[in-house]
């Protein structure tokens, strides 16, 4: 396995193949995130849509990525944007839902006390409802860095996208078996090195919160 890692890393298809893997994880983690963010803002914020929306969410959440691997090849092919529809989809519940948390541990002193001094609905986002529920998104980000490599890796295995998941997929379907282990060995390095990445992330964001100055006292 050494032997054929090493002869992959001296090829251009491996490393084109993980910039196409890096380039799908990053963009459907991204639409993931921003997209999650602002409606677990808006939904969690206004308390008819909450309720309205509480069903729906917990329905489709549950929901396998995988179970629309079919969909996603019948309406967008087995190009990029088939995995994107994957990666986005598993993602987006974890941000979502996470952000739903954190606006509902909003202190409710305070939310009355902004209510009482009439501000702004934007206003009582960025200075009341973000700060608290901040935490709450750094979490549903370090979860969906790896949902969204599980998923990029997946769709390309499966699917066919472009990827270190497609050179496995040839790999294993040529009885290269050597290289097949090696590819797998690189993708859980990569996923290791997004988790630390993340978690790192996470550390800078949130070094004012209490969490992060008790792990960095201890």
């Amino acid at each position: 396995m050494a032997v054929a890692l090493s002869e992959r890393v001296q090829t251009s298809v491996f490393w084109e193949a993980l910039g196409n893997t890096l380039v799908t994880w990053a963009v459907g983690l991204s639409i993931a995130l921003i997209s999650g963010i602002l409606l677990g803002m808006i939904i969690g914020s206004v308390g008819v849509l909450r309720d309205a929306t509480a069903s729906t969410i917990e329905f489709l959440r549950p929901i396998p990525s995988v179970a629309l691997i079919p969909l996603a090849v019948l309406l967008l092919g087995t190009g990029r944007p088939g995995t994107l529809l994957l990666v986005v989809y598993a993602t987006f519940w974890q941000v979502l839902v996470q952000v739903l948390y954190g606006v509902q541990d909003v202190d409710p002193v305070a939310r009355d006390t902004s209510r009482v001094y009439k501000f702004r609905f934007l206003t009582v986002g960025l200075r009341l409802v973000w700060p608290t529920t901040l935490p709450y998104v750094m979490t549903g980000f370090r979860l969906g860095a790896t949902v969204a490599l599980i998923l990029t890796i997946t769709g390309e295995l499966i699917i066919g996208t472009p990827g270190l998941g497609r050179l496995l997929a040839i790999a294993q379907e040529s009885g290269q078996v050597a290289s097949m282990y090696a590819l797998v060995i690189v993708t859980g390095v990569l996923g290791v090195l997004v988790n630390l990445g993340a978690r790192q992330i996470e550390r800078r964001v949130l070094h004012w919160h209490a969490s992060i100055r008790r792990e960095t006292a201890s």
